[in-house]
């Protein structure tokens, strides 16, 4: 048997794990879906931030092991879509219904609108610029939902601003994917560390964190926001 035979069931193996990791993100979604429902919400958010983590990460290492090839009878894309959808969409609605952001009513009508605008969106072939910026705002609820959380406005503000970003999926305008986008990313990927950081404090605090922390994660929004003027057309012409 020649070296290369021998390298390719390490290849395949290695790519297939690959797609366990990112399939392990639905298991984190179930956890913290769990806590959602139980109103632990700061495990809630805990296990969100593990599964921002793994989808951070699972691209490069699926370029990596080259997946397309080595593991090629499962579609890693739409593998990473469904996790997704549990995790930045489903879990945080259940979120934000089962918490005290919005009566409970309103909270849950307005998840109903959240979650079909959501599944639209996930299903847009237009999700992404070719240079790797977001069209429209790119249904991250996991975080939308952990900022409500930490800054507590009043129920009429949450409720305003989450159909507010639900319409701004379907804007005329971008968003940065932070690790992918070229333009400032070393500043962009420092940022989101930091807001890691930032975010784990938060969590460790039980959502009411110290005005620092909540200055912190604020300036750190504004940057991801208004990282699109950067952009040269800032609207998504391709």
């Amino acid at each position: 048997m020649t070296s290369a035979r021998k390298a390719m069931p390490v290849r395949r193996v290695a790519g297939f794990s690959v797609h366990v990791f990112t399939a392990s993100g639905g298991a984190v979604a179930l956890l913290a879906l769990d806590a959602a429902i139980e109103r632990h919400f700061p495990v809630c958010f805990a296990w969100l931030g593990l599964a921002l983590f793994i989808d951070g990460i699972d691209g490069t290492l699926a370029r990596f092991a080259k997946v397309s090839e080595t593991a090629a009878t499962i579609d890693g894309a739409v593998l990473d879509l469904v996790v997704d959808f549990l995790t930045y969409v489903l879990v945080p609605v259940v979120a934000m219904w089962r918490s005290d952001l919005m009566p409970s009513t309103v909270a849950f009508w307005i998840g109903l609108v959240v979650v079909i605008a959501s599944a639209l969106y996930f299903a847009d072939t237009r999700m992404k610029t070719n240079d790797y910026w977001f069209r429209g705002f790119p249904a991250i609820w996991n975080v939308f939902a952990f900022y409500l959380f930490v800054l507590r406005w009043p129920w009429p503000i949450n409720a305003a601003l989450t159909l507010a970003a639900t319409a701004a999926m379907f804007a005329p305008v971008v968003f940065v994917h932070p690790l992918r986008v070229r333009r400032l990313r070393p500043l962009t990927i420092a940022a989101t560390v930091l807001w890691f950081a930032l975010a784990a404090v938060a969590i460790v605090e039980g959502l009411q964190p110290q005005t620092w922390v909540t200055v912190g994660l604020s300036a750190l929004a504004v940057y991801f926001l208004l990282l699109p003027l950067a952009r040269r057309p800032i609207w998504p012409r391709r």
